[in-house]
C-alpha cells in the first residue's frame, strides 16, 4: 500500500470483511445462511469496499478494473451455485441405494424395497451406442463436405441451413419424429430401442457436424497445400493429414454430443417407454432406460413411497457420473491427442 498499490493482504483483509459483513446482514434480513443472499450481499460490499480502496490508493483505472473483476467474478458464483446446489443433492439422496443391488438387478417382480436399474443402465447403453454409430460417420462425413468440397454452393448452404435448424429443435420433436416414421412400419403403438436410437440420432447428427467442422477449419490451409504440391491427392490428403490434425477437437466434440443425448428423456418416453426386466434387444420391445426410469420412478411411487425415490435419486447419480465421466474422457482426448508443436 507505500507504493500505491493495494497488497495481497489487503485485498485477502477486504474480502474477509466482506464475507463478514454479508453473513451479519444476512442473519439481520432473516435469510439466515441462504448461499444465494450470502454471494449477493458479500460480492456488493466487496465490490464497493475494494472500489473506495484501489480508488484512494491506486487511482481511478485501477478502482474500475477491480470493479469490474469482483463484479464478473460475482456473476460467476452466482452460475455456480445451482450447478453445485444440484450434485450436492443428488449425492446427499442418490448414495443410500448406490449399492451392488442397484447395478445387477431389475424391477421384475419387484413392488417395493429393492430391485435395481441394471435394465434401464445396459437400456441406456445400448441405444446410445446405437444413436452414435450412425450419427458420427454422418456428422464427420457431412463436416468434411461442408468444409473440403462444398465451397458455399447451394447443396452446402441449404445442408448448414438445415444443420443450424436442427441444432434447436425440441427434443420431443425428434421423438415424435421417430415414431411417426416407425409408426408407418410397425403400425400404431409401437416402442422399441431402435426407435429411440434414431430420435437421438437426430439430436446428435447436428451437435456432431458443427464441432467437427469447426475442427477442419482451423486446420491450417498450409498444410493441405504442401500436401497437394507434393501430388497426393486431395481425398488422400484429407485423411492422411487433415483428419489426424484435427482428429483430438473431433473426438472430444463427439464425446461431448454423446454426453448430451445420454441424458436425454421425452424423446425416449414416447419412443422406447419403460419396462421392469431386461430387453437386450433394440428391435423388438420396450426397453428400460436410465431417464426414464428415473422419471417414472418418480412419477409413480408406491406405497410407501421411499423406496421409488431413492431408486429416482439413485439413477439421477449414475447418470451424472456417466455424463461426467464422457466429459473426462472427452478432456483427456483433447490433451493427449492433439498434435504437437514447436517453439
Amino acid at each position: 500500500m507505500a507504493h500505491g498499490t493495494l497488497s495481497l493482504n489487503a485485498r485477502r483483509g477486504i474480502i474477509a470483511g466482506a464475507v463478514l459483513a454479508g453473513v451479519t446482514l444476512s442473519f439481520l434480513f432473516g435469510w439466515g445462511l441462504n448461499p444465494v443472499g450470502l454471494v449477493a450481499l458479500s460480492a456488493i460490499i466487496y465490490c464497493i469496499a475494494i472500489y473506495a480502496a484501489s480508488r484512494s490508493i491506486e487511482g481511478p483505472r485501477h478502482a474500475v478494473d477491480r470493479l469490474v473483476t469482483g463484479v464478473v467474478t460475482t456473476m460467476f458464483a452466482l452460475a455456480l451455485l445451482p450447478l453445485v446446489s444440484v450434485v450436492i443433492e443428488v449425492i446427499q439422496q442418490g448414495y443410500k441405494r448406490f449399492d451392488v443391488d442397484f447395478f445387477t438387478m431389475s424391477m421384475r417382480g419387484i413392488i417395493g424395497e429393492g430391485g435395481g436399474a441394471y435394465h434401464a443402465i445396459m437400456g441406456t447403453l445400448i441405444i446410445t451406442a446405437l444413436a452414435a454409430v450412425v450419427s458420427i460417420p454422418v456428422g464427420i462425413l457431412a463436416a468434411i463436405y461442408l468444409v473440403e468440397y462444398g465451397k458455399k454452393n447451394r447443396l452446402s448452404r441449404a445442408l448448414t441451413f438445415f444443420v443450424d435448424v436442427m441444432t434447436g429443435i425440441p427434443s420431443i420433436v425428434a421423438g415424435l419424429f421417430a415414431y411417426a416414421l416407425f409408426v408407418l412400419v410397425f403400425g400404431p403403438g409401437a416402442r422399441a430401442g431402435i426407435i429411440g436410437a434414431t430420435a437421438l440420432t437426430v439430436l446428435m447428427i447436428p451437435t456432431v457436424v458443427r464441432s467437427t467442422e469447426e475442427m477442419l477449419r482451423i486446420v491450417p490451409n498450409e498444410l493441405r497445400e504442401a500436401s497437394y504440391a507434393l501430388g497426393v491427392p486431395k481425398w488422400l490428403t484429407i485423411v492422411k493429414v487433415v483428419i489426424p490434425t484435427a482428429l483430438a477437437g473431433i473426438a472430444t466434440g463427439v464425446t461431448l454430443a454423446i454426453a448430451r443425448v445420454i441424458g436425454e428423456t421425452a424423446p425416449l418416453l414416447v419412443t422406447v417407454g419403460i419396462t421392469t426386466g431386461v430387453n437386450l434387444n433394440p428391435f423388438s420391445g420396450r426397453m428400460a432406460t436410465l431417464p426414464v426410469f428415473a422419471y417414472y420412478q418418480y412419477k409413480v411411487p408406491g406405497i410407501p413411497p421411499e423406496p421409488f425415490l431413492e431408486r429416482a435419486w439413485t439413477a439421477a447419480l449414475v447418470l451424472i457420473l456417466i455424463v461426467m465421466t464422457l466429459n473426462i474422457v472427452a478432456r483427456l482426448i483433447s490433451k493427449f491427442f492433439a498434435p504437437k508443436t514447436g517453439r
